[in-house]
């Protein structure tokens, strides 16, 4: 968001940059060219007057003073002419004692001339004919005021501009920030589909991106529906291969093998593989993982359940107690912690003497779940064996039924992390810790 408010902040700040630029050296140049065009008709008129002011004398062509402007008389008074005639030349005294340069092409000059004391002269030259002789008359006027002028337009037009600009820039920001409060508040929502605070996006957005949620609802809504019949496939994929299992073990143990013992054995072992392995692939393919943004575990909701329900099927006298923060939710799938919890307190309960004990937490990092129980535990140096060969514990360690095997795929497919160590309760303590869902 920040980023799409600092392109188009640059883009903006460029475009006004360029268009004022170009608007500015424009009106300058139409200024320039309109004030230069008004002055060429006071500069003809005052080559007319100067015309009229040549009279015929006894010598031939004189010109007479008194029909001159004051400003003429005047020395470095802006006002200037020249008059060059066959034989002689007419210069004003406000010259003094500098030159009006001729040109060579008649009309009003592009260039600016150097006048005295560093002036710069806008020039006309018309070319006439008095008494039957060819005049050209240079008449020029002083534009350093009107330079002057245009320096002080265009240092107060910037600064109006750098001040326009700076306007324009909070209300370019703010319009930004209105039109992409919709875009913004639909990340957040996102987000809070990631930690599980929400099931769908709501529909109240602009016209604009009305598309674009619906598609948003319909994927998870489509990725829901899939788990859920991939789960139920998976099922029942587990209950129709039970039986054809349960009638290969019965066969197993027939009479007719009982004379096989080396044959019985290695049957019974290859069938107990396949049902563990079976067991396991399709847990594994059952996890949910995080392709449902949506979904979370309400502890307050489904822990007095499973605890209930581990402990009609235990039917001992078991202790088990959990401890949860009250209203604490896991941005988790419902199902797969379930069964990550099921299976943690399952098997604490099969090896605990008389206490199990489960404790959630959350941290900065995320969550913690440690399952505790009061039995035999796991010696030190078979923890780390178990865990580095990610195999089912119970594979590696005679007497210990601690399915570890789901739980370990769990915690995988999250990024989590799993520890074994010494129970404060005197045995095993099973630690989990889960990084919690980055934000969009």
């Amino acid at each position: 968001m920040k980023s799409i408010q600092r392109q188009l902040s640059i883009g903006l700040i460029a475009m006004l940059l360029v268009v004022g630029l170009l608007l500015a050296q424009t009106s300058v140049w139409l200024f320039d060219k309109s004030l230069r065009s008004y002055l060429q008709s006071g500069l003809e008129d005052e080559a007319q007057t100067l015309l009229l002011a040549l009279v015929r004398g006894p010598e031939g062509i004189l010109l007479d003073s008194t029909r001159l402007s004051a400003s003429y008389q005047r020395p470095y008074s802006g006002h200037y002419f020249r008059i060059d005639a066959p034989g002689q030349t007419w210069r004003s005294r406000s010259l003094w004692d500098s030159e009006l340069k001729p040109s060579s092409t008649p009309g009003l000059q592009q260039a600016l001339g150097d006048g005295p004391q560093a002036q710069k002269l806008l020039t006309y030259r018309g070319d006439y004919q008095r008494f039957g002789k060819p005049l050209s008359i240079y008449v020029a006027e002083d534009y350093t005021p009107v330079l002057k002028s245009v320096r002080r337009v265009q240092q107060i037009g910037l600064a109006m501009g750098i001040a326009a600009l700076f306007v324009l820039l909070l209300l370019q920001r703010w319009l930004v920030h209105r039109a992409l409060r919709p875009l913004e508040q639909t990340r957040k929502q996102i987000a809070q589909l990631q930690q599980g605070q929400r099931a769908e996006l709501d529909n109240e957005v602009p016209e604009e991106l009305l598309p674009l949620v619906g598609q948003i609802n319909h994927l998870l809504a489509h990725t829901e529906e899939t788990l859920k019949r991939s789960r139920n496939a998976l099922g029942n994929l587990g209950h129709a291969m039970k039986t054809p299992l349960a009638v290969l073990f019965s066969l197993a143990s027939r009479e007719e093998l009982v004379q096989l013992p080396e044959i019985r054995k290695n049957l019974e072992d290859q069938l107990e593989q396949i049902e563990q392995r079976m067991g396991r692939e399709l847990g594994r393919a059952r996890l949910a993982g995080d392709v449902l943004p949506g979904a979370y575990f309400d502890c307050d909701r489904e822990l007095p359940s499973l605890v209930s329900t581990l402990a009609m099927i235990h039917r001992r006298d078991i202790n088990l107690q959990w401890h949860a923060k009250p209203g604490l939710r896991l941005a988790r799938d419902r199902e797969d912690v379930l069964e990550l919890l099921g299976n943690l307190l399952d098997n604490a309960c099969k090896w605990a003497n008389s206490q199990v004990e489960l404790r959630i937490e959350t941290t900065a990092q995320g969550y913690c779940i440690w399952v505790d129980d009061d039995g035999p535990g796991i010696a030190e140096e078979k923890r780390s064996e178990v865990l580095s060969r990610g195999i089912r514990l119970d594979e590696q360690v005679s007497g210990h039924g601690l399915g570890l095997g789901i739980v370990r795929d769990i915690v995988e497919a999250w990024g989590g992390s799993i520890e074994l160590e010494q129970s404060d309760l005197g045995g095993l303590r099973v630690q989990i810790t889960l990084p919690i869902r980055p934000h969009i």
